[in-house]
């Protein structure tokens, strides 16, 4: 049985605020957890992911941040925490720390090796069961089709015929790719949730026959990714053009017209702070703050949003 009740819906990749010195803030985490907890749509609350600066945080930092989100939430929303590893032995204890935290669920990231070296078949499904042994869900993380660490069609259906695999959060970001990923993880098994994590290009990810969305841009926005979502599955399309409308320029802002990157997700916390989402945008370095051209467009964007608070 899943550790999660379902996981149809919407599951923010949660921002991780800093102090001025660059420690975890834990007061601002705990507000922006159960701001989240309130928004429409919201399943589940991801910690550790990129948005989450986890590339920054220490194995220690990262289960501090899964067990001050999911105090926060206990009874309320399930947590999920990354893990991003490049062993065995790393990746189950990194995962051991994130269960005692007060995770439900585990996203498994490809170790980072893979993207410079690649991998055999075998190996995915050895990683995968390594973890598996805390007794936690997986949700299968799918890096984009251009890297070496990309997962094949067949690799994916193999997964998904995992018992302990209950989700996959899909970022091809080729779509062609992307839908024979779809077809062959239903075909391997229909009960298994697939959630677009391409914050980029939402409608167009939506409209695939996916099961909701797992998504950084979404510890930002969440109520328009929820309002685009609904109108995906009503069937509206006039509807959903006029949310990503919305979106657009906001994702235009954050993401540069191009894929998340680190300056990316300072663009995000800048964002959230214009939007009163967060009360300061501080990234940890090397990360870079946005320049003061970036803030104006972020700034334009919020207010066509009809979000700015600042």
């Amino acid at each position: 049985m899943p550790t999660i009740n379902h996981y149809r819906g919407i599951i923010p990749a949660i921002a991780c605020p800093f102090t001025v010195d660059y420690k975890i803030d834990e007061a601002a985490l705990r507000t922006h957890a159960a701001w989240l907890a309130t928004q429409p749509g919201v399943v589940a609350v991801m910690t550790n992911g990129h948005t989450g600066e986890v590339f920054s945080l220490t194995p220690r930092e990262r289960a501090e941040v899964t067990r001050i989100v999911a105090s926060e939430l206990e009874g309320i929303l399930p947590v999920i925490s990354s893990v991003v590893c490049e062993g065995l032995r790393d990746a189950k204890e990194q995962a051991q720390m994130a269960r005692d935290a007060g995770a439900k669920g585990l996203d498994v990231m490809p170790p980072h090796h893979w993207l410079r070296f690649g991998f055999r078949p075998d190996h995915v499904t050895r990683y995968f069961e390594n973890i598996s042994t805390v007794g936690l869900d997986l949700v299968a993380h799918v890096y984009p089709a251009w890297t070496r660490a990309s997962y094949s069609s067949a690799t994916l259906a193999e997964l998904a015929r995992l018992p302990y695999v209950q989700a996959f959060k899909v970022g091809q970001r080729d779509m062609n790719k992307y839908a024979a990923d779809i077809a062959a993880i239903r075909a391997a098994d229909a009960t298994k949730a697939i959630l677009t994590c391409h914050d980029e290009y939402l409608l167009a990810s939506m409209v695939q026959g996916v099961d909701g969305a797992l998504v950084g841009f979404a510890t930002f926005i969440p109520s328009l990714i929820n309002d685009l979502w609904e109108a995906v599955q009503a069937g509206d399309l006039k509807r959903a053009m006029q949310v990503q409308a919305l979106i657009t320029p906001l994702k235009d802002a954050v993401y540069g017209g191009g894929e998340p990157t680190g300056e990316a997700h300072a663009r995000m916390k800048m964002g959230m702070y214009l939007a009163g989402v967060l009360d300061a945008p501080t990234v940890r370095p090397p990360t870079e703050a946005p320049t003061e051209a970036e803030i104006a467009r972020l700034r334009a964007a919020v207010a066509n949003a009809g979000l700015l608070k600042r």
